[in-house]
């Protein structure tokens, strides 16, 4: 069932509204429990709008395998998705930065606040997103130190590749995830794919996964496969960033092993037809992040390779 969460008037007679899909069991096979999935928090990710799709498609095809409560937020900043940004328009800021927002603040902070207040009290949650448009990314969760103890179990559910770990003091107390943690939702946030594109496969890996967790709660009783085993990593994580300006040109494989020494890619100058720097990688380990904008200058990222052995 389509429910608005909240919404306001703008300017122009038009309107902004915050839309959920409230999926419930049957009355027979409730259990009582509910989970949120929740994506479109930066305008420029939409990975997450075909894993909502995916999901909504799968539960609705099969309510006689549904045992609790699933409400699915396909696009938390509906105005940055509409006009292709990733903050929210006219008010230039990041949505992710200002939960749990404010009844008595700006727009965007009353927002925010409305999709906290929704949220409350549900199991669980998943906050999925894309990178930007410069990076690609393999599909990953990403928790604080803090939680670690209570979100990883839940990750490794999830068919996802990578979980990282990271250090509590890098985590951002005005996100969305923290917020719901902090109420006592445990709430995953899942990382892959690039902005502005879509990764079906990625999409359908993540698809499967969460209906795996849901089983692994008791809230599905349909068919599941069975997750992939993630990598989690303490952080432990190499970052490659440019030397020169250029044009990043990759020779390597995204989401690959690699080894020290090995070229992943060069920087190549249009105007003089050189190579300004042979981009090679430091350790051996996993290439789970990986340039997909290619013109760079220096300090721009250009990688991330998880090292080998500094896994759990």
């Amino acid at each position: 069932m389509d429910q608005i969460v909240a919404d306001l008037g703008l300017s122009v007679h038009e309107q902004w509204e915050l839309h959920k899909n409230h999926i419930t069991p049957l009355p027979e096979n409730d259990d009582g429990k509910r989970i949120c999935v929740v994506t479109g928090i930066h305008g420029d990710e939409l990975e997450g709008q075909y894993v909502a799709f995916l999901l909504n498609q799968e539960l609705q095809q099969h309510p006689e395998h549904l045992r609790g409560t699933v409400d699915i937020y396909p696009a938390l900043n509906p105005l940055g998705i509409n006009t292709i940004q990733r903050g929210v328009p006219l008010f230039d800021l990041d949505m992710n930065r200002i939960f749990p927002g404010a009844t008595d603040g700006p727009a965007a902070e009353y927002m925010a606040h409305e999709a906290i207040e929704d949220m409350r009290g549900a199991d669980l949650a998943i906050d999925i997103h894309a990178s930007n448009i410069y990076l690609r990314e393999m599909p990953q969760v990403r928790i604080s130190e803090e939680t670690a103890d209570a979100l990883v179990p839940l990750a490794r559910e999830l068919n996802i590749d990578f979980v990282w770990v990271h250090a509590a003091a890098t985590v951002l107390q005005s996100t969305l995830a923290h917020s719901l943690n902090e109420i006592g939702t445990n709430c995953l946030v899942v990382e892959m794919g690039v902005g502005m594109r879509l990764t079906p496969g990625y999409g359908e890996q993540l698809t499967q996964g969460i209906l795996n967790l849901m089983h692994t709660q008791g809230m599905w009783a349909g068919p599941v496969m069975r997750p992939r085993t993630p990598i989690v990593s303490r952080d432990k994580v190499a970052f490659l960033n440019a030397d020169a300006s250029g044009i990043f040109v990759p020779e390597t494989v995204h989401s690959g092993k690699v080894q020290a020494g090995q070229c992943l890619g060069i920087i190549a100058d249009p105007l003089t037809g050189t190579v300004r720097q042979k981009v090679t990688a430091p350790v051996d380990g996993l290439l789970f992040t990986l340039r997909e904008y290619p013109v760079v200058c220096p300090g721009s990222l250009l990688a991330r390779i998880l090292m080998e052995g500094e896994t759990q």
